[in-house]
């Protein structure tokens, strides 16, 4: 069998199943359906479920802005195919919170103006949820080396650090 005759039938293969079922969480609930092989996640989040805090930028996976994390660990959704997640737990930003109570590592973005335009602070803090899951207490060395997959076209690299530190101590105003 020729090159292009293997070819033709791996294309074959791949027609025939244009679309997945796809069974997962998604910041804590079941979702089940079609979904086609070859949908990212971001789109999939964005589009379909219409969870539109994960953000689109690069498409590359260079700047950070499309970060979720699955199964604890975060990943550029801008080219983890949906399929990828079966069986999985999807965290996006919009389940950080609980309610209308914002998780320390939100409330301390806000105290310490860890965002200024706020373009990448999605993925800025689901990358840090991902390192404090796997490091609850880290250096600013380990902040640094996590988040140096995440960019920040303000600048306020300062800012996320300490506000990543600072809630990784716990809330400042509960230990008064």
């Amino acid at each position: 069998m020729g090159i292009g005759q293997l070819s033709g039938r791996i294309i074959k293969k791949m027609e025939a199943r244009s679309t997945f079922n796809l069974s997962f969480s998604v910041n804590g609930k079941p979702w089940s359906g079609e979904v086609a092989i070859e949908v990212t996640l971001l789109e999939f989040l964005r589009s379909r479920l219409k969870l539109t805090g994960t953000k689109r930028s690069c498409e590359s996976e260079v700047c950070g802005v499309c970060t979720v994390l699955v199964d604890g660990r975060p990943v550029s959704s801008c080219n983890y195919l949906a399929f990828e997640a079966s069986g999985k737990s999807v965290l996006t930003i919009e389940g950080v919170a609980q309610g209308d109570k914002l998780d320390s590592l939100q409330e301390a973005f806000i105290r310490n103006i860890g965002a200024q335009c706020g373009y990448c602070t999605p993925g800025q803090i689901m990358a840090a949820k991902g390192l404090l899951l796997e490091t609850p207490n880290p250096t600013r060395e380990e902040v640094a080396e996590w988040l140096s997959g995440n960019i920040c076209r303000c600048g306020a690299y300062g800012a996320i650090a300490q506000s990543i530190l600072e809630a990784a101590q716990g809330d400042p105003k509960s230990k008064d």
